[in-house]
């Protein structure tokens, strides 16, 4: 089982950037009528997301909020020794965008950097990569940097996914530190399911081509996308998260020797509203524990967790707490974690 402990090591800070343009979702009806767009919006509880513009990519983004965290926290950047960027939507296909953001951040050339393929589940498992490295006696500090454009992964036409997703950017700095004592991770995969959610063309297995860009109409309602937008089964994807994700929490609480009354909040991947307070009371949840952000940024796949614990909980992470983080999504892939904070740093959220 793919259980791993650690010891003293934490999130130190934590910093978020969006974009400044703000999509209202009731307004979002160049393609489909208002009162289909009402219905879909207060379905998913998505009133506003951010788009970045057409030369902002994820890791401008993550470059902002590493800025922003390095300049509150007033960080030596020679001591930064690992630098993990976590995004489905790099600048290249190569070189890897977090050799790119070594670069930019001024971080040494001995500084490892390496970017991480992964969706919704993204952060909780970076989180377990960096833990990983950190306890290693030649490491000092690591930023875990976290970034998506989601916005350009799906169709503006396809109801299914056009009111759903957003952009941002997260910088986290993680150390070794007694005060933060044992964190537990569970990490989870199946593969049986990657159709689920998916982008059929764009990479090697079919690569672009003139057919692949065409946009066509996709199933009986309309909707239409090229090969090259990602598509999701919502109906499939439901109930992935009601067969597996309960279940991992539980799993990842009893490893921990914990009773689940016992962290100060628990921070879910940000789907959709229904989906979050479907969790919430399966679980028997208070909701005052359950901070949510997917109102006003969307869907940031991986993005959201952090920029969840930025947008929902400065101000509220003084003295020791403890957090229980769970992803899932594209893959399938799903990972939960039991980690604990000492006066995290959060820094104000950057606009670019």
């Amino acid at each position: 089982m793919a259980l791993l402990e650690f010891k003293n090591i934490g999130i130190k800070g934590i910093a978020a950037a969006v974009p400044k343009t703000v999509i209202n979702n009731y307004e979002y009806t160049r393609y489909f009528p208002a009162e289909d767009v009402k219905d879909i919006v207060d379905k998913v509880g998505i009133y506003e997301r951010r788009f970045a513009d057409d030369d902002t990519c994820a890791s401008d983004l993550c470059y902002h909020a590493a800025e922003k965290l390095i300049e509150d926290m007033q960080i030596d950047r020679s001591e930064i020794d690992l630098l993990v960027f976590v995004s489905q939507t790099a600048d290249y296909r190569m070189p890897a965008t977090s050799i790119i953001l070594q670069d930019r951040l001024g971080l040494g050339k001995n500084t490892i950097a390496f970017d991480v393929n992964l969706g919704c589940s993204g952060f909780v498992y970076g989180l377990s990569i960096v833990y990983n490295f950190v306890q290693q006696q030649g490491i000092r500090k690591a930023l875990l940097l976290d970034g998506e454009t989601r916005s350009r992964v799906y169709s503006p036409k396809d109801r299914k996914t056009a009111f759903l997703f957003g952009d941002g950017g997260i910088a986290a700095l993680i150390e070794k530190d007694e005060a933060f004592g044992k964190s537990w991770f569970s990490l989870n995969s199946d593969g049986s399911r990657s159709s689920l959610i998916k982008m059929d063309a764009g990479g090697y297995r079919n690569p672009s081509t003139p057919e692949t860009l065409k946009e066509k109409v996709v199933d009986e309602h309309g909707n239409i996308r090229t090969d090259e937008h990602g598509y999701m089964n919502g109906a499939d994807v439901f109930n992935f998260v009601l067969a597996e994700v309960p279940k991992d929490i539980k799993k990842t609480f009893a490893y921990a020797e914990a009773d689940m009354s016992r962290p100060d909040f628990f921070v879910f991947h940000q789907a959709n509203s229904y989906m979050n307070e479907y969790l919430q009371k399966k679980l028997k949840l208070d909701a005052d524990k359950v901070p949510a952000s997917v109102g006003k940024f969307g869907n940031t796949s991986s993005v959201s967790i952090p920029l969840t614990i930025v947008s929902e909980l400065q101000g509220r992470l003084q003295g020791e707490k403890e957090l229980f983080l769970c992803g899932f999504g594209v893959g399938m892939s799903w990972a939960s974690a039991l980690i604990k904070t000492n006066n995290c740093h959060i820094s104000d959220i950057v606009e670019i």
